[in-house]
């Protein structure tokens, strides 16, 4: 993984750092705070205490100040009357605290140090209840706290960039530990090329962002995959069906140019020519169809039309073509049944899928088109054959281009595999959907199922016909 300035993890470690430094920062003032707070409150309760005691002492009178002084809890403390020193204690003494006090700022109380150097706090307490008025003094060493406030104060400064620099570390590596799934989905990513579709990425855990970030790449992948072999599949099979008619053409253009024929043949000749012209030309267009749909180009002009009158006209149509095929072609539709669509291309889609039902259909097999309302309120539009039907292997390709069950029945019948794909597309434009029902040796029947008006606005591809 890269360990550049500019790399997530590079990053994702100095915010991190960043970030617990504030924290840390703070949290150490607070507890440095919290200390001298606690010294000092810990200090003034001692020295309360000690004017307390020796208030008592100096109201019971006698010798209870020198016995508090010498064998009480009470160390520095001193009594005056005005100017006059009525008792101080011998550390009091010992360490010149009324020179120091007297020099300081502290007369009325408060931290100053001794000419020792030792610092100490003083509170000074006037007792007015007597006559005359008493002046008592305590004191207190701050020796003790201040080292205790400096010992935590090293400790702080000391640990507080060990800490960082440490949780820096553990932050860089878990860092690297999180991205790794994104350093092997790069890796993989840089292996996959347009050869090599097939391949996916890495999902170590596909529940974490990471996992589900590769499953949806891999989903792409997936459909690019499955386009680019439809691409292929598609230029394949469109340069195959464009040579046949070509090749055609050019045999019996060259036929027709070595041998010398009659009119009559050259007439035959040219005519063959010409359906093969015509078959192309029908290629081509279905072929233009198609690639105006891939691109969603065109406009589609929907009216309220009646589904029932198509499907009537569609029959009659094609007929004659069952006819000739010696089939039975049945026509069900109750008017009226009203739709909002195209009326042009659900027509051809009924008319694909009509005649893809005629080329299948044995001689003497029947043919039905039924058109009716679903209990769902939706248009149906049914063409069921008697057929030799489609195994299920095959019912999920038929509708792809140019896929044909039997290849070689379907270019007997002059079919390209384009009929199907031409009738899904002109139903879907349309807001409907195609269904199919078919079982091997049992028929097929192909159902279109339209919506509502206000379904079709929704599901709307193009533009409206002004």
């Amino acid at each position: 993984m890269t360990t550049s300035w500019h790399s997530v993890r590079m990053r994702l470690t100095l915010s991190y750092a960043a970030a617990l430094a504030v924290v840390v920062v703070l949290f150490a003032a607070g507890v440095y705070a919290l200390v001298t707070w606690s010294l000092h409150r810990q200090s003034t309760q001692q020295l309360d205490d000690a004017l307390r005691a020796v208030e008592q002492a100096y109201k019971d009178g006698g010798d209870e100040l020198e016995e508090i002084d010498h064998h009480g809890s009470v160390t520095f403390f001193h009594v005056s009357a005005g100017d006059s020193l009525l008792y101080q204690s011998d550390a009091w003494r010992h360490n010149q605290l009324s020179t120091a006090l007297a020099n300081s700022a502290g007369s009325q109380g408060g931290h100053f140090q001794a000419p020792s150097g030792e610092p100490f706090l003083v509170r000074t307490l006037v007792v007015r209840d007597l006559a005359p008025p008493v002046t008592l003094s305590a004191a207190i060493s701050q020796r003790l706290p201040r080292q205790s406030l400096q010992t935590v104060a090293i400790t702080l400064l000391v640990g507080l960039p060990v800490a960082i620099f440490v949780a820096a570390i553990g932050g860089y590596w878990l860092a690297g530990r999180a991205l790794a799934p994104v350093t092997a989905i790069t890796a993989k990513a840089r292996d996959i090329t347009a050869e090599r579709l097939s391949e996916r990425l890495p999902v170590a855990n596909p529940d974490d962002e990471f996992g589900q970030l590769a499953t949806v790449f891999n989903d792409v992948l997936g459909r690019v995959h499955e386009s680019f072999e439809r691409l292929k599949r598609f230029t394949s099979d469109a340069s195959h069906e464009l040579r046949t008619p070509l090749t055609a053409i050019r045999s019996v253009g060259e036929v027709a140019l070595h041998n010398h024929l009659p009119s009559e043949q050259y007439r035959e000749v040219i005519g063959s020519m010409l359906e093969e012209t015509d078959r192309l030309t029908r290629l081509l267009d279905n072929l233009l169809t198609l690639t105006r749909a891939d691109n969603a180009c065109g406009t589609v002009c929907r009216e309220r039309v009646d589904i029932a009158d198509i499907a009537l006209g569609v029959g009659e149509l094609l007929r004659g073509l069952a006819e000739e095929r010696d089939q039975k072609l049945t026509i069900e539709a109750a008017t009226p049944l009203h739709v909002e669509a195209d009326p042009n291309l659900l027509r051809q889609a009924l008319i694909n899928l009509l005649d893809n039902a005629i080329k299948y259909t044995p001689p003497e097999g029947a043919i039905r088109v039924m058109a009716c309302l679903s209990p769902q309120d939706e248009v149906v539009v049914e063409v069921t054959d008697s057929g030799p039907g489609i195994a299920p292997e095959h019912q999920r390709h038929v509708f792809d281009r140019f896929y044909r069950v039997d290849k070689a029945r379907a270019r007997e019948t002059g079919g390209v595999g384009l009929g199907l794909a031409l009738a899904k597309w002109a139903v879907e434009v349309n807001g409907g959907r195609i269904e199919l029902q078919s079982e091997a040796g049992s028929g097929s029947t192909f159902r279109v199922v339209l919506p509502g008006q206000a379904a079709l606005q929704r599901n709307q591809v193009f533009g409206e016909c002004s």
